[in-house]
């Protein structure tokens, strides 16, 4: 299984000529059946993809539309536990907390690959490994 962040269903969405690449990677990767995703991820989306000094804004009505379609893997929601697991890896490797959320639910998934281009690509966080598919 691998983990997906933000950014992926963010560069799906894009129409950006200068992401076009990027766009067509983010679709591709998100036609595989082999991905997770958190609410966390789910949330971020929703608000990076409707708010208003985007270039490309989604209206409420399709992002809602677009995170259910997304609702077909699995995804991990958010409790106490998970956000303790987040501030220890926050400390361990001196990532924001938010990347290291990401990071923990990854791993909460039990994915061996992390697909994101906010962390290190090839670094592995203890059985957790990053891929930016951008590269």
């Amino acid at each position: 299984m691998r983990f997906v962040d933000t950014n992926i269903l963010l560069y799906r969405i894009s129409s950006d000529p200068l992401e076009s690449h990027k766009q067509i990677v983010a679709a591709e990767i998100l036609s595989q059946r082999d991905l997770s995703l958190s609410v966390q991820v789910l949330q971020e989306f929703y608000v990076q993809s409707t708010r208003p000094s985007r270039p490309d804004p989604l209206s409420h009505a399709d992002a809602c539309a677009l995170i259910r379609s997304w609702k077909r893997y699995p995804v991990l929601g958010l409790d106490v536990a998970l956000v303790e697991r987040a501030f220890s890896a926050k400390e361990r490797w001196q990532l924001s907390y938010w990347d290291a959320a990401i990071l923990e639910a990854a791993r909460s998934c039990e994915c061996e690959v992390l697909l994101s281009e906010d962390l290190n690509h090839g670094q592995d966080y203890d059985g957790v490994r990053v891929v930016n598919p951008f590269l």
